[in-house]
């Protein structure tokens, strides 16, 4: 969701990748939800981070507390931020109603939104 967002509303100023410590596939509630405000992120494929190593960051920002105890350290002189985001798929696994998924999902959604908007400018 984070990718969307930024290439949604900071495209033009950022150049946004998204990739993980784990390759899980994109999840449907979050394509669902991102889809419904708008933006198209069905396209976007699940990578591992190594895959991403080549890119000479500025930053990495991770955005679940998994990824930022497992991040592995990626070369040049990047500079790492943590912005700590509930984890949707996490908090809806035992939860039993599409609605309440989606809700979660959604309040996630526009959490991560208000921080991309405050990009680039919110870095350190």
């Amino acid at each position: 969701m984070a990718e969307g967002w930024a290439r949604h509303l900071k495209g033009d100023v950022l150049e946004p990748y998204s990739a993980g410590i784990e390759v899980h596939g994109l999840n449907p509630y979050a394509v669902q939800v991102m889809k419904e405000a708008g933006v198209d992120i069905s396209h976007h494929t699940s990578k591992h981070v190594r895959d991403l190593f080549h890119i000479p960051f500025d930053y990495v920002i991770t955005v679940c507390d998994h990824a930022n105890e497992t991040c592995p350290v990626f070369p040049g002189p990047v500079k790492r931020l943590h912005v700590r985001f509930d984890d949707p798929p996490r908090l809806s696994a035992n939860l039993t109603s599409e609605e309440e998924k989606l809700a979660v999902y959604r309040r996630v959604r526009d959490q991560i939104r208000a921080f991309v908007e405050t990009l680039p400018e919110s870095l350190p």
